[in-house]
């Protein structure tokens, strides 16, 4: 998901990173691994290309980039069930 000419302004880029600290955060200290940062970093200035600028909006967009790994609900994993309760009140 590479976004290529986007410029982004020092205010946003700062927002960008906030999101990222916020988006890390939620995950279990297991899961915030150097690929999974740069899984959910990926997803930020994309969405932030395509115009988003609401933080909330773009940490749900980092989030979904968590690759589904379990499909059970009696069977979900404690770091899905927290991402799934961080993201409950936007969805």
């Amino acid at each position: 998901m590479r976004t290529t000419g986007a410029v982004f302004q020092s205010e946003l880029i700062e927002l960008m990173k906030a999101v990222l600290e916020d988006a890390t955060a939620v995950l279990p200290k297991a899961q915030r691994t150097s690929s999974m940062k740069a899984e959910i970093a990926s997803r930020i200035p994309a969405s932030a290309a395509k115009g988003e600028r609401d933080p909330i909006a773009l940490k749900v967009a980092a989030l979904l980039a968590i690759p589904e790994g379990v499909h059970y609900s009696h069977d979900i994993s404690p770091a899905r069930s927290a991402i799934q309760c961080a993201l409950s009140p936007y969805l």
